[in-house]
């Protein structure tokens, strides 16, 4: 019989993080992804990134919608919290979960068609409303549980398997984040792992919306020659923003490079440290103008742009602008969940 269950394997010196938690702490299931998928890629760098971070699994809420992308939380973080949302739908049940326990860090995985399509309209309520979350986008370009067809993310003139060119303009999230008060945004390839880790913890660590879009291959539909998500496409024309050296949490001591190195350490907003490298002609990381006069400049030239694109130094966050409480909703007694007749007449008043 055949069985898709993990074998155990058992190492000796295994590396123990803060919390005294191992890497194996952090999986998940199995993976039911084709083999060589870049989704995978993606699970094993949050992985990475949440060991590293010790981050408590009990306290993440992993958010999905459906699609291929959106079974990759089960590859992750097996204690966590998860709920699977229907298509398109999950960021109001994020923004439902997030308002009910503000100490929640909320780690959303969707997809370019969960996103892009049918999700659009929940995705730019989220950014305007700066959840505390952060999401990130694994961006193949088509749907691949449906065979292939182009998303609504798929380059025009990029060419499917029969070679026929897909016609329509395609939505860019991460132009739409920086315009839409993200304070947080970057891109990633799901097959340079060395950059995304850091990415994803700097996502982890910082305030209010953080996207992070990656570019993760179909190796079934979408991976051959004149596709513009195949793996030979980004790493033949992708061009960094920046060059990710180091992440350092707020909790461990910070020496600061060497003058002249070209290094800079940007402060994120708990405090931490992401220490980049600017490439030439790279944007400025809290000025959104040249954010994306960049990302139009690499578009112009047929290019991708990766890395650290934004940053907003004065962050606001849903919890910021609605006065969230401080307790879940679930510790609060039931005369604070429910004031009263006198209190509900009076919020009525305030919308005659």
């Amino acid at each position: 019989m055949f069985s898709i269950k993990r074998p155990e394997i058992k190492l000796k010196n295994k590396r123990i993080n803060s919390i005294g938690l191992t890497i194996d702490d952090y999986t998940g299931g199995p993976s039911t992804l084709c083999g060589g998928c870049g989704h995978d890629s993606v699970t094993a760098a949050i992985i990475s990134a949440c060991f590293e971070l010790s981050i408590p699994p009990e306290t993440v809420a992993k958010m999905s919608g459906i699609g291929c992308s959106s079974t990759t939380p089960g590859y992750f973080l097996k204690t966590a919290h998860a709920f699977n949302a229907v298509h398109g739908r999950m960021p109001s049940v994020t923004t439902g979960a997030c308002a009910a326990h503000r100490g929640m860090k909320f780690l959303a995985v969707s997809g370019d068609g969960d996103t892009g399509s049918i999700g659009l309209g929940q995705f730019i309520h989220a950014l305007r409303r700066k959840l505390s979350m952060l999401y990130i986008i694994e961006n193949n370009g088509v749907y691949g549980l449906t065979k292939g067809q182009f998303s609504a993310l798929a380059d025009s003139r990029s060419k499917n398997r029969k070679g026929e060119e897909n016609r329509w303009s395609p939505i860019d999230p991460v132009r739409m984040a920086i315009e839409m008060g993200a304070s947080f945004v970057a891109r990633g390839f799901s097959g340079d792992k060395a950059q995304l880790t850091p990415l994803i913890k700097a996502g982890l660590a910082s305030k209010g919306f953080a996207l992070l879009e990656v570019l993760s291959p179909c190796v079934s539909f979408n991976n051959h020659q004149g596709s513009t998500k195949s793996y030979d496409y980004i790493r033949a024309n992708e061009e960094e923003a920046t060059h990710i050296t180091d992440f350092a949490p707020v909790r461990e001591e910070i020496s600061l490079p060497p003058s002249g190195s070209g290094v800079r350490d940007v402060t994120l907003h708990d405090g931490s440290l992401i220490r980049l490298r600017k490439a030439e002609g790279g944007p400025g990381y809290g000025n959104a103008k040249e954010a994306l006069q960049f990302l139009e400049s690499c578009q112009n030239k047929g290019e991708i742009g990766t890395g650290l694109l934004y940053l907003d130094s004065e962050p606001e966050d849903f919890h910021d602008l609605t006065g969230t409480s401080q307790r879940p909703l679930r510790d609060l007694p039931l005369e604070e969940l429910i004031p009263g007749e006198p209190q509900l007449q009076a919020l009525n008043r305030e919308f005659r």
